[in-house]
């Protein structure tokens, strides 16, 4: 498998991440990547990114090269996010917050940060901002704490538990917090059987017959009775509930066609401005969707 980047400009200008993957360097950052890099038919250096140990690796290294992580580790079974995609939101988001005045001291809220914790931990790196994370898996969280203080961050990063799994806001917002923005990224199955099966298609394609085997990530991570799209009318819902705790909320949204939809849903539920973002990760379409409640003379005053 050929690891050449794109390097047309789909990715962010500012993320890291544009060029071939300089295994030296990687390997040098974490020295557990050195078992899985081969040099493939074309002569080029790789990995199996099939084999989520190996993709677990690779993107470790990443964040001990670039990111000044010094710990990343989870249990096989939690889903290992890839750096370069899950940056781009973050670069994305920042644009989004300095087009509204707020380009210091941003504070974020993540909806189902997960074990990883990644997009704190890369939020935090990149432009310096304070996260609240929240999970309805209190093993994730435990996790998610190990390596916010291996590396020191619990500072800057809170960890929140969500005890109702149906709920996203209710129980996490206090009558007082305020947040420059909400990020999420939803489970995007609508059951483990469509997951799997993604997953299948996914192995075959990237030439792995053990299929089976390369299967990673808790439910809560994947799958959410009546997939992407329910979660999100959810989400978007309960921020209707929560209009002035947030300036921005927003999420990713792998379709298309849900993006589209919620746009009549939002106007309907009083939101001011809504915005899609599309971002491009190689042969890769996805957007961020942001919308805000606050009037204009709301935004004003939030920076004041």
């Amino acid at each position: 498998m050929r690891t050449k980047r794109n390097k047309s400009g789909n990715l962010h200008p500012k993320n890291k991440h544009q060029q071939d993957y300089n295994f030296t360097e990687l390997c040098e950052a974490n020295t557990d990547l050195k078992e899985f890099v081969f040099v493939n038919e074309y002569g080029t250096e790789t990995i199996d990114f099939a084999n989520p140990k190996a993709v677990k690796a690779i993107n470790t290294a990443l964040l001990f090269k670039y990111y000044n992580l010094t710990f990343w580790d989870f249990p096989d079974d939690n889903l290992c996010p890839p750096i370069p995609g899950r940056v781009d939101y973050i670069h994305y988001l920042a644009d989004l917050l300095k087009t509204s005045g707020i380009n210091e001291n941003a504070k974020i809220l993540d909806i189902g940060t997960g074990a990883n914790c990644i997009y704190p931990l890369l939020g935090n790196a990149e432009y310096n901002w304070s996260f609240v994370g929240t999970d309805i898996d209190k093993k994730s969280l435990d996790r998610a704490e190990k390596i916010l203080k291996k590396n020191n961050l619990t500072e800057f990063i809170k960890l929140k538990h969500q005890k109702d799994a149906a709920q996203i806001f209710s129980g996490i917002l206090d009558a007082t917090d305020k947040y420059a923005a909400s990020i999420c990224n939803p489970p995007f199955y609508r059951s483990q059987e469509e997951a799997m099966q993604a997953n299948s298609r996914k192995m075959e394609g990237l030439g792995n017959i053990t299929i089976g085997r390369n299967f990673s990530g808790k439910q809560q991570e994947l799958w959410y009775k009546g997939g992407e799209k329910a979660f999100i009318h959810t989400y978007l819902y309960e921020s209707s509930k929560f209009k002035n705790h947030c300036f921005w909320y927003t999420t990713l949204v792998s379709k298309k066609e849900n993006a589209e939809s919620m746009y009549d849903s939002l106007k309907k539920l009083g939101a001011i401005e809504i915005k899609t973002i599309p971002m491009h990760q190689g042969n890769k379409v996805t957007r961020v969707v942001a919308w805000t409640f606050l009037t204009k003379d709301e935004q004003k005053e939030w920076n004041n």
